[in-house]
């Protein structure tokens, strides 16, 4: 099984090593990661090609040919998950893939965005959390937007959380081990 293992584990100061720990986590249970900054043979490097454009392309034909993803959901720059990774999350949901997905930070969505937003926060008479724009706050108990919590668990799939230490919080994989095992079982 050739498991996509999306995440913003692409802008680590070394993201190739990262990439290799995950392979070697796949490989023990059987399972075959491909990383985003792989070669893909229909996608060798286009000059003709603005680079993002290459780099798009050629992630896209990693995930059609793999048979699940695993998504580093971990809050990425801001409160929520990456907002790559969650498009490749729902590409994947949408191609009818086995889609996971984990979190090194186990606190739900809106406590962060709470912590985010700042003191302009506030409560409106219903007693929903508002910005300063007076937009809603969502509100659910989930890990993130609905929109990725009930993508995967409506794909049959597994979102992991655990509370790692801010020192640790883009390398322990603890998490992504788990949806590792997970995914290995249901071959």
């Amino acid at each position: 099984m050739k498991v996509y293992l999306a995440g913003p584990d692409v802008f680590l100061p070394d993201p190739l090593a990262m990439a290799e720990r995950k392979r070697a986590i796949c490989a023990a249970h059987g399972l075959t990661g491909i990383f985003p900054v792989d070669n893909h043979p229909q996608h060798p490097e286009d000059g003709a090609l603005p680079r993002w454009l290459w780099i798009y392309r050629r992630n896209e034909a990693h995930m059609r040919d793999a048979d699940a993803v695993i998504a580093n959901l971990t809050p990425f720059r801001g409160p929520s998950a990456d907002a790559g990774t969650v498009y490749e999350l729902g590409f994947m949901r949408a191609l009818g893939k086995k889609v996971l997905g984990y979190s090194n930070v186990a606190a739900d969505l809106v406590p962060r965005t709470l912590g985010f937003i700042g003191p302009a926060v506030r409560r409106d008479a219903e007693g929903r959390w508002r910005d300063a724009e007076d937009m809603a706050v969502e509100d659910f108990g989930l890990a993130d937007n609905l929109m990725i919590d009930g993508g995967i668990q409506e794909a049959g799939g597994l979102l992991v959380r655990c509370d790692v230490p801010p020192a640790a919080r883009w390398t322990d994989l603890t998490a992504f081990e788990a949806c590792v095992r997970a995914l290995a079982d249901t071959r």
